[in-house]
């Protein structure tokens, strides 16, 4: 997968574009470009065992969930009562849901990744009637497993890439062409699937990149992702080390959003925030909350059940924000074995965004 970025691309096989030739290739064409101008040249990402021999960026220290430890003594009964005094702080105490809320009436499942990359995730994995066709089968497999929460589907673009060059204005992030856009938005036109719109700043900010989404943003199907991972406030290469962001940005991001839901008279928009560590959102309690944006603290990291449970304890669970998210890896490599349904139904609180990678 090209999306993330080249450490986190060969360790854990979420950012191919961003990877070896590929990555310098599309840094040095197309890092800046706009949708106006030419369509970016982009480089084909070469075959994964290639791609491992020219990655040069350093792995990420502690950088997912596979790496981090349980609690000490983190027997049943202590996490029994960890989680019941958790517990008390679910629901977070929010607006009430306008008309047109996705949330909590619906639980949203979602294809994450790029077409440019099979290695990127699922959604550049397969042809498009294929990928649609997973997508389909995900979705059933949730109506049934809670047949309560009606499924939303949903198409997760990653629509601006960090890099690990700087590109032509030293930004280290890639924007896709606005016809890629276009063209995944026509995918999830087929299955009445929202369009989900990712963003990894690099050496960027959300303030200057948002605004160049705002042409895709004002259309009632499209929502926004954010990853702190790399977002390199130290002006740190991507994929160094692992970035953040803090309230002020997530605060920036719903803000931005909630004035698109007024300006253009728009269903409230959902704003899904990637975490998989502590300094991932910082002042997580200075999050201000608005009806007119839902907030999702999606819990990003891989590894066995234990491992993402204990992550999604710490980081979604003990910093409730206002709704909760789980990401499931399909690659064994990434999640080994795989977080059942049935397991992850049972947390408290109910993931409501479902991500696939």
């Amino acid at each position: 997968m090209f999306l993330k970025n080249c450490a986190r691309l060969m360790l854990h096989g979420r950012n191919a574009l961003f990877a070896g030739a590929a990555c310098a290739a599309l840094s040095s064409s197309a890092t800046s470009q706009d949708s106006t101008k030419a369509k970016p040249k982009v480089a084909p990402v070469p075959h994964a065992d290639s791609v491992k021999k020219k990655v040069t960026a350093k792995k990420h220290p502690k950088s997912t969930v596979k790496k981090a430890k349980p609690p000490i003594n983190a027997d049943s009964a202590s996490l029994a009562r960890q989680d019941s005094i958790l517990d008390a702080l679910w629901p977070v105490k929010s607006p009430a849901p306008l008309p047109g809320s996705i949330l909590p009436a619906k639980r949203i499942v979602a294809y994450y990744g790029n077409p440019l990359s099979k290695r990127m995730g699922v959604l550049g994995e397969y042809e498009p009637n294929e990928m649609l066709r997973r997508l389909d089968e995900e979705v059933a497999a949730w109506t049934k497993a809670d047949p309560t929460t009606p499924v939303q589907p949903a198409l997760h673009l990653i629509a601006i890439v960090a890099q690990a060059g700087p590109g032509r204005d030293g930004k280290y992030r890639l924007r896709m062409d606005s016809s890629m856009i276009e063209k995944v938005a026509g995918w999830a036109a087929k299955r009445n699937a929202l369009v989900f719109l990712d963003v990894q700043v690099g050496q960027s900010t959300l303030q200057q990149e948002l605004p160049w989404l705002a042409r895709f943003l004002m259309r009632p199907q499209f929502h926004l992702g954010i990853d702190p991972e790399f977002s390199m406030k130290d002006h740190t290469v991507p994929g160094k080390k692992i970035g953040t962001f803090d309230a002020a940005d997530v605060n920036y991001a719903a803000t931005f959003l909630a004035n698109l839901v007024t300006q253009y008279k728009l269903p409230p928009k959902v704003l899904v925030v990637h975490r998989f560590t502590q300094r991932g959102v910082t002042n997580f309690k200075k999050i201000t909350l608005d009806p007119r944006v839902q907030i999702v603290m999606d819990m990003d990291g891989f590894g066995p059940p234990h491992l993402k449970k204990n992550t999604f304890r710490k980081w979604v669970k003990a910093e409730p924000v206002e709704f909760a998210g789980w990401k499931q890896f399909y690659k064994a490599r990434n999640d080994s074995p795989r977080t059942t349904v049935a397991e992850i139904l049972r947390l408290r609180p109910r993931p409501l965004y479902i991500q696939y990678q």
